[in-house]
């Protein structure tokens, strides 16, 4: 990271009343994002790691710009924000690693039949950034017999809208696209 640039961060509150989503200035990743559910699947990822390391932390994703962070749901916010600011700065700041390459998952998993492709087309083009914007993400599992099995993930994962965004936004919009598909599901 250029050293010249300093990091801002600001947050910015979720669809999910526990995560709240950390944008920062630089980018932090090229395209897609690492979810990290727990302290142990952390492991060789600085700033996870770090981040895990503040109390009340259950869950950090990264994201192109951002990071999403989930806190336990009797903690409060207030007590958490500048912690989890700082340990962002100071990392961002550092030219410290701040995750292993072998922590970064494809986005994409499955085949590359037609359908699928369409699948890909039209979450990495529309519902993806959508998602993005409110501090998640959401990744492609499979296609199998009319069935569309998708990941959310980071503040999409626990959100109580989560059930009304995939059947009523994501399942309409690529059931509008693509006629063989009966149903989206989450893994």
């Amino acid at each position: 990271m250029d050293q010249a640039k300093a990091v801002d961060i600001w947050a910015e509150v979720t669809p999910n009343p526990h995560t709240l989503k950390f944008n920062v200035n630089v980018i932090l990743l090229e395209s897609g994002s690492m979810n990290f559910t727990d302290k142990e699947k952390a492991k060789g990822s600085p700033l996870a790691e770090q981040l895990f390391g503040i109390e009340n932390v259950l869950g950090v994703m990264i994201g192109p710009s951002f990071v999403t962070v989930t806190k336990a749901p009797a903690a409060d916010w207030p007590s958490m924000v500048e912690p989890i600011t700082t340990k962002i700065k100071s990392l961002l700041s550092s030219s410290e690693i701040l995750f292993s390459q072998s922590a970064q998952v494809s986005a994409h998993k499955g085949g590359d039949s037609e359908i699928e492709e369409k699948i890909k087309e039209i979450l990495d083009n529309e519902i993806r950034p959508a998602v993005a914007m409110d501090g998640g993400d959401i990744t492609f599992y499979g296609y199998e017999n009319g069935v569309v099995t998708l990941h959310l993930q980071g503040a999409c994962s626990s959100c109580p809208s989560s059930i009304m965004t995939l059947k009523m936004g994501v399942e309409n919009r690529l059931k509008a696209a693509v006629p063989e598909i009966k149903e989206v599901v989450q893994v």
